[in-house]
């Protein structure tokens, strides 16, 4: 059991069958009444984000999750194959569990997967992906007064807005949180 207190970013517990990860946490004090802790919490296998309060020092049923750096192989139908870099050992993940994520990573890309009892329950990818831009309009100058975008389809198949300077071929910042560009990539 842990309490209020050992609440971080990350953090993952279990309530009510499900499991939570707290994405955001703030303790409040008020001038008046008992202390609380606001939440933002994740359901790890659905991704539903919802708000909840905790009364200070309420507990909960921590989990202990264990994380493998796992390069992605494969697709297969809907299933996405994964080998364990120390054991090359290698494990199928259904299309549900990482409908969210996939569409940044490549192939021979390392992710880390989320395992709770050698059953893999999430996967966790960087910040920030590289990718190829594979199709796009070329960019005319003076279209636009000021910074004007275009759709890119990039080599994972997802498309996203990119400033018209960008050409075909070039490889692409994407912010995997939100999807949106942000610089082209240095070699």
């Amino acid at each position: 059991m842990a309490s209020t207190a050992d609440f971080r970013n990350g953090f993952v517990f279990e309530e009510k069958g499900h499991l939570f990860k707290i994405v955001e946490f703030l303790h409040v004090k008020p001038g008046k009444g008992p202390a609380f802790v606001r939440t933002k919490l994740k359901k790890v296998l659905t991704g539903q984000v919802l708000d909840r309060t905790f009364r200070s020092g309420e507990k909960v049923n921590e989990v202990r999750l264990v994380a493998k750096k796992m390069q992605y192989l494969y697709q297969a139908g809907d299933e996405f194959y994964f080998m364990d870099n120390e054991t090359f050992e290698q494990i199928a993940l259904e299309q549900s569990l990482i409908a969210e994520v996939i569409k940044y990573v490549k192939e021979n890309d390392v992710v880390k997967v989320i395992f709770r009892d050698e059953n893999p329950i999430d996967v966790e990818i960087p910040a920030h992906a590289t990718l190829k831009v594979v199709e796009t309009d070329p960019g005319v100058k003076g279209d636009t007064a000021t910074g004007g975008t275009k759709p890119a389809k990039l080599e994972t198949g997802i498309m996203v807005n990119v400033p018209l300077f960008v050409k075909l071929g070039e490889k692409v910042r994407i912010d995997t949180r939100t999807g949106e560009y942000l610089d082209r990539a240095r070699e």
